[in-house]
């Protein structure tokens, strides 16, 4: 059986520039391709569970507009339910995004219809309590984030967190959270600390909830939980052409990997877990766009193969 995860999060439309490297403050610089990609942090996680091999629903808004149009033929298009997925009026999330020839990127998000998900349905609830994996972004507005891991922890589905956009974050939500993935930025505002030491945030992190995913771009992820046990595991060596849906992948692949192989209650299968969610990312990365770049399942499995063979 298939795992079942639940996003509830953002869509957006993207709008995306290539160029030879990145603006600073004040300067204007030639582009070179432009091109829009269905995206935004929730729908990009659950295209990459789905397309990870997971039963996907997905609770989010999108306006009543063109680009609204889009987004939701997208998400059915790769294999997620959209029965939670609201019509407002007005116009759906939009991204702007500039990517440079070292794969790095800038990205500015307007919300729009994202701002409108201020409530759950009885059938979103429903759906929460009935998954293996409820996966939480911070696009949506934080009372939302909030009760739909509140009614996660009362059904006993595991709360995966990814605290993106940073940002601090209450004790009432951070309570209700299984596992917490985040960069390095996002777990200095998490934890209130200023550090470029992984194992020092993960400490300060472990303070507050009781499971934490660090993941360091091309350098793999990190994790660390209360029992003690902690683990670094190495990226798969790849060439980048385009990292802004890396984490994403890497989030959704997780969620799915993690309701499959046991969770907390295997060590071994954490350990699994991350290395396949660091294929994911890979495998993201070495296609440019971001949802049309999150990997599908076999993608993902011959990455890990190549790169971890002989690994548990």
């Amino acid at each position: 059986m298939s795992a079942r995860v639940v996003v509830v999060g953002s869509a957006n439309l993207d709008l995306v520039v290539t160029a030879p490297q990145l603006p600073r403050p004040g300067e204007t610089v030639l582009g070179e391709h432009f091109h829009t990609v269905p995206g935004g942090k929730g729908a990009n996680q659950a295209v990459a569970a789905a397309r990870a091999g997971a039963a996907c629903d997905f609770v989010g808004a999108v306006g009543d507009d063109e680009f609204g149009t889009q987004l939701r033929a997208s998400l059915v298009d790769s294999g997620v339910d959209v029965q939670g997925l609201r019509v407002v009026p007005g116009a759906s999330g939009v991204a702007l995004i500039a990517v440079d020839r070292a794969a790095e990127n800038f990205i500015v998000v307007a919300p729009g219809a994202n701002g409108a998900l201020t409530d759950l349905t009885d059938e979103d609830r429903a759906t929460i309590a009935a998954a293996d994996v409820l996966l939480l972004q911070l696009e949506v507005p934080l009372p939302t984030v909030v009760r739909a891991a509140g009614l996660a922890r009362a059904g006993g589905t595991t709360v995966v967190l990814n605290a993106a956009p940073a940002a601090a974050l209450p004790a009432e939500l951070l309570d209700l959270v299984d596992v917490l993935v985040v960069n390095e930025h996002e777990a200095a505002v998490v934890a209130g600390v200023i550090s470029d030491e992984p194992a020092a945030l993960l400490d300060a992190l472990l303070e507050r909830v009781p499971r934490v995913v660090l993941t360091l771009g091309a350098r793999g992820a990190a994790y660390a939980d209360r029992r003690g046990l902690r683990l670094e595991i190495p990226a798969p060596k790849i060439d980048a052409v385009d990292t802004t849906a890396a984490g994403d992948a890497f989030t959704g692949a997780l969620a799915v990997s993690w309701a499959e192989r046991g969770g907390a209650v295997n060590p071994d299968g954490i350990a699994a877990s991350l290395r396949w969610a660091c294929a994911a990312g890979a495998a993201c990365a070495q296609r440019p766009g971001a949802s049309t770049a999150l990997p599908e399942r076999a993608a993902i499995d011959a990455l890990y193969d190549v790169t971890y063979r002989g690994a548990p």
